[in-house]
């Protein structure tokens, strides 16, 4: 008797915590993070749970893989989720080097229950972004203040970092 576990089934996975997350408080969206020799890290929702709208499924995953694994490097990992990451999920995914997501609900089936994020997906593509959050890169004028680049001159210099 074989006991791979099959992608679909880590997908089956991650709405099997989704579901129950509701149930605890949480947000309809669970993960699954499974690494390249096959140990996997369940994430939920706890946005509303926390009150930290950073704690999504997928962050939450990646944060107990990365420190269960004692590393921020998740390369060769597959992120399984029950629904179409956001923006920020995916920059998440991207910085922990994940190499490939799985997802089943896309984001226009979020967004027919309230979870729009199409706001943020435009926000990316449309040249008026300043009209739902300005960014911008201000000047220090004032001499006694530092240098931007003195963080990265800082760390630059510093032997004993660690590059990532």
């Amino acid at each position: 008797m074989s006991t791979t576990v099959t992608a679909e089934q880590h997908l089956a996975r991650s709405i099997q915590l989704a579901t129950a997350n509701v149930l605890n408080s949480g947000g309809p969206f669970g993960a699954v993070i499974v690494t390249q020799d096959g140990q996997s890290f369940d994430g939920v929702n706890r946005v509303t749970a926390d009150n930290d709208p950073t704690a999504h499924a997928e962050v939450t995953a990646i944060r107990r893989a990365c420190r269960e694994l004692g590393t921020f490097d998740l390369s060769g990992a597959v992120l399984y989720t029950s629904c179409e990451p956001c923006p920020m999920c995916l920059a998440s995914a991207l910085w922990a080097r994940i190499d490939r997501v799985v997802f089943a609900a896309d984001r226009h089936d979020a967004a027919s229950v309230g979870f729009d994020d199409a706001v943020f997906y435009e926000y990316f593509e449309n040249q008026d972004r300043d009209s739902l959050m300005p960014v911008a890169k201000l000047e220090l004028v004032d001499s006694l203040a530092p240098t931007p680049l003195e963080p990265f001159n800082t760390w630059n210099t510093l032997e004993s970092r660690i590059d990532y």
